[in-house]
């Protein structure tokens, strides 16, 4: 399904106004294998946040996300398939990101395992945009709820 009659289609379920904005489509992670396996713990209920770099966001000239911003999460490929709204926004240091804020993730089991991934992730991106990885880099910490689901 297209994205803009996806949106359409939540639009008229949750009888919010043909005027409310959508801030963001995306997908999750850097590759097809990671983008689809994130977006299943998000349909399955097991994943509710997300990190990402504070810079990579300035970098892009983006916005950093707002609770209440409302955003439609793809696949891979940019099939929609649910509307997400921001529930909590955190900006704090890569070092300062607990389990209990990681486990929120719904990806690993210990944060050792978060962090060799997100280490893996954020150097990746850093090498891609511009910025390098330090565990004093601010990251942003978004928590997140699935109000639409095809």
């Amino acid at each position: 399904m297209e994205v803009n009659a996806f949106w359409e289609r939540f639009l008229l379920h949750s009888g919010l106004p043909e005027t409310t904005e959508c801030v963001d489509t995306f997908s999750f992670g850097m590759t097809e294998a990671l983008a689809n396996e994130l977006l299943r713990l998000v349909l399955i209920g097991q994943k509710h946040a997300t990190s990402s770099s504070f810079l990579g966001y300035a970098i892009d000239g983006d916005r950093v996300p707002q609770v209440g911003d409302l955003s439609i999460v793809t696949d891979w490929d940019g099939e929609p398939h649910c509307v997400i709204k921001t529930t909590g926004v955190r900006i704090l240091p890569y070092r300062e990101i607990t389990f209990d804020l990681a486990k929120l993730e719904g990806e690993d089991d210990t944060l050792e395992s978060w962090q060799k991934g997100h280490t893996a992730f954020f150097k990746a991106e850093g090498a891609e945009l511009g910025y390098e990885f330090t565990e004093d880099m601010p990251v942003v910490f978004e928590e997140f709820e699935v109000i639409y689901q095809r």
